[in-house]
């Protein structure tokens, strides 16, 4: 697939639907507007001077009022999520993976996110699991790398293979590093802002009809009424929308994911087993709604006609990945559950090979990449990594011992190891004597 024109694409179709959605509030403005009118200035109706339904400083109070409700309703859900894809995280009941997991698939999801970070050159995120959910599905949230947070369902994280999990994790990365996470956490608030709207309406129909009837008409039952239709209105326009910006982006993020790791067979391997999974890749959170569009697949039933499908069909974005694809999907069930702590053991069992000892590899590949590199050439590079840096990162990351990076996890252990590493560069006759320390 040519992937570079699909995300330069991507990026222009964004663009523009970013604008439909400044002009939906546009219009929700003019509609407010016609609701007021048509209330307080129905004398001119009766006569027919409709000319007379335009009154500027009407629709300047309306346009403030509605753009401060919007607004309003905009920043408080960002002000929820100002904590960043941890809160997002939490809202859709997600458990946050322990720095050092004893689970042999938590440990293979945090290896996995932690090569891609080491490659990519940006902090690692926070790691969460939706215990609740046997659909296949991830997400990345945050508002900058420094507090973004990936997400995967129980399914995604016992189901997809390591291969297929790197592509579902390095989709999401290309979230983070396209700054796809911004727009997704935006269009929650601006969502919400509209939904406010419908919210005061309910609130004015309520008020009217408590007050009970009276000698002069009330028009507040009625505007309610107006509010609640715009409101509805504005939240289907605004589902549109958002819709319509997560296909394109979903698009951008598996033309980059291939990028990443150029295997593309292990994205379409995932997307494949969404297809045979008898659960898909539908979550049951009660705030799914609302973060629909954050998700790697549809985590929602299916829309009459795709029209609010949040991503494209399963079926195009395998074939871009994998045009041999004849559409027809394997059925795929939950492996039995097995005990962990044997599959743990076994799995930390010492390798009978031949190897060097893990700390030696570790300090080998140090310092073959201290070699000719110069800091700035490095963080120039942050954001941008290939294949390579995702092997020499794995390579990396099993060469270390598995003490040392227990305590690299760990905020005392860290402070002790950099203490070490100062301690080692700046004298000779220490780091002779503490070389010898075993891990």
């Amino acid at each position: 697939m040519d992937f570079f024109e699909c995300q330069e694409r991507a990026r222009r179709h964004t663009k523009l639907l970013v604008a439909y959605f400044i002009l939906s509030v546009l219009l929700i403005i003019l509609s407010v507007y016609f609701v007021c009118a048509l209330l307080f200035l129905r004398g001119s109706v009766a006569s027919g001077n409709f000319i007379g339904l335009w009154n500027p400083q009407m629709f300047f109070a309306v346009a403030t009022g509605t753009l401060a409700i919007v607004c309003f309703g905009s920043l408080y859900k960002i002000g929820e999520l100002r904590e960043g894809g941890g809160a997002v995280a939490r809202m859709l009941g997600g458990r946050l993976v322990s720095p050092s997991p004893t689970d042999p698939d938590e440990r293979k999801l945090r290896n996995v996110v932690e090569e891609m970070s080491l490659a990519a050159g940006v902090p690692v995120p926070e790691i969460y699991v939706l215990d609740e959910e046997d659909g296949i599905n991830a997400f990345a949230a945050g508002h900058a790398t420094a507090d973004a947070a990936v997400t995967v369902t129980r399914g995604a994280m016992e189901l997809l293979t390591r291969d297929e999990l790197q592509g579902v994790i390095g989709h999401e990365f290309s979230h983070i590093l396209n700054g796809d996470m911004r727009l997704n956490l935006r269009l929650i608030g601006l969502i919400n802002g509209i939904l406010c709207l419908a919210i005061i309406g309910r609130i004015l129909l309520r008020t009217g009809s408590s007050r009970g009837s009276g000698k002069k008409s009330n028009p507040l039952p009625l505007l309610g009424l107006g509010l609640l239709a715009i409101g509805g209105i504005g939240v289907l326009f605004g589902k549109l929308i958002k819709s319509a910006v997560s296909r394109q982006r979903e698009f951008l993020a598996d033309a980059s994911a291939v990028q990443f790791t150029r295997n593309p067979l292990g994205l379409a391997g995932a997307l494949k087993k969404i297809g045979g999974l008898s659960a898909g890749s539908q979550l049951h959170a009660a705030e799914a709604e609302s973060a629909s569009h954050l998700f790697f697949a549809n985590g929602l039933s299916e829309s009459w006609f795709n029209i609010m499908a949040t991503h494209p069909p399963l079926e195009e974005r395998i074939r871009l990945l994998d045009p041999s694809f004849d559409g027809k999907f394997e059925p795929v069930t939950a492996p039995p559950r097995v005990d962990a702590v044997q599959i743990a053991e076994s799995q930390l069992r010492p390798a009978q090979t031949g190897a060097a000892p893990p700390l030696k590899r570790a300090a080998q590949l140090a310092a073959l990449m201290s070699q000719g590199v110069r800091p700035d050439s490095v963080t120039a590079r942050t954001g941008s990594f290939t294949p390579k840096h995702l092997a020499y990162a794995a390579e990396m990351r099993a060469a270390l011992p598995e003490a040392l990076v227990s305590e690299a996890r760990d905020s005392l252990g860290a402070v002790g190891l950099r203490s070490f590493v100062e301690l080692r560069s700046r004298d000779p006759s220490v780091a002779n004597r503490t070389i010898e320390i075993q891990f």
